[in-house]
């Protein structure tokens, strides 16, 4: 389990659980809605990251699901401002959870990179 050890591994699980615990803190008619979301957004970065290392292909099969991850990353900024301007999260919320993944996606793209310049 190499992905373990990779630092946006780290940050997007424990982010996705942070987003899964908060998604229930939003009010009940929400929880299958942008709750639902939201949860299954933030998992599939961690979860992209370790199918695409576990799988153990190509360099070019490890790049698409860290893609699929930087998507699922893109989709997450987008909900978080959703929520923030729909005042479903409050700013200290969203300020946190905005930057951490603003990082994610920056490890992600260099995570990408290092892979290209091993080839």
């Amino acid at each position: 389990m190499i992905y373990n050890g990779l630092d946006v591994y780290k940050r997007a699980y424990k982010l996705a659980i942070e987003i899964h615990k908060f998604s229930l803190e939003l009010p009940r008619y929400l929880h299958n809605d942008i709750g639902s979301q939201i949860r299954r957004s933030s998992r599939s970065i961690p979860s992209q990251i370790a199918e695409g290392f576990s799988r153990n292909k190509s360099d070019k099969d490890k790049k698409n699901f860290l893609r699929d991850a930087l998507g699922s990353n893109e989709e997450m900024l987008f909900n978080l401002k959703f929520m923030r301007d729909t005042d479903l999260i409050n700013l200290e919320k969203y300020e946190y959870f905005f930057s951490e993944y603003v990082i994610c996606g920056k490890q992600l793209m260099n995570l990408m990179k290092s892979i290209d310049t091993r080839n």
